[in-house]
Order: C-alpha cells, then sequence, then structure tokens
C-alpha cells in the first residue's frame, strides 16, 4: 500500500507532500492559478508517477534480462477531454540502446505492465471521510 501526508498552510496553493519513510515532495499551482510554481502541479504529479513507474520498471527488467537498455525516455501528456468527460494519457516511449525489434516489443509490454499504468488502466474508487 502507498501512504502519503499532504500538508498545506496559508501559502497559496503550496502543499508539502511527505512519505512515510521521509520524502518531501512540493506541489503547486501555476502563476495564472494563483500559486507560485515552485513544485510540479497536481496533474503533473500524476503524470510524473506513470513516467517514473514506467520507467523504472522497464529498467528492472531489462537489467535481469541483461539487455543493452543505456537509457530510456518517456514523455507523458495527460489531457481532459471536456466533451466526452474522459482523461486521455500520450506516453511516448523511447528506448536507446542496441536493442533488436524483439527485445523492444517485449520492454513496450513490460511498461503496459507497470503498477502504476495497471491502476489507471482499472476502475478507480475513492473513498473519503472526514477525520
Amino acid at each position: 500500500m502507498a501512504k502519503v501526508l499532504s500538508v498545506i498552510g496559508t501559502a497559496h496553493y503550496q502543499v508539502e507532500i511527505k512519505s512515510p519513510t521521509g520524502n518531501v515532495v512540493i506541489a503547486d499551482e501555476p502563476v495564472d492559478k494563483g500559486g507560485k510554481d515552485i513544485g510540479f502541479s497536481p496533474k503533473e504529479l500524476l503524470a510524473s508517477a506513470l513516467a517514473a513507474c514506467t520507467s523504472a520498471t522497464v529498467r528492472m527488467f531489462a537489467d535481469r534480462k541483461q539487455w543493452p537498455l543505456e537509457e530510456m525516455k518517456v514523455d507523458i501528456d495527460l489531457e481532459k477531454d471536456e466533451t466526452a468527460n474522459k482523461t486521455i494519457i500520450n506516453r511516448k516511449i523511447k528506448f536507446i540502446g542496441s536493442l533488436d525489434a524483439e527485445q523492444r516489443k517485449r520492454l513496450l509490454a513490460v511498461a503496459n505492465a507497470c503498477p502504476v499504468h495497471k491502476i489507471l488502466s482499472n476502475p478507480i474508487e475513492i473513498e473519503t471521510e472526514l477525520v
């Protein structure tokens, strides 16, 4: 289970997000939305989760197979289709290294099986309680 705690004070709209192990990320809104743009926006954080998970999952697999993946780039574009009331996530992946076509195909399948991809591809329920 993943767990984080976010705290916002009076600074518009700076949010400190903490992990149980002490890692800290700052989220903020862009200047045009009243923030100071000193951190990722919430939507950028969501896109970042997919990019990071995709990258790490593929790297682990390539390392285990000892494949020559020198570098990987993941470009995420998250957009909202208001008309269809759905979110569209466009992910572009670039593998750098002496990989053959079969290796690239397998790495793409691994990317599509990363845990965050699976979460975002399935129904999500958000249960909220006031404490």
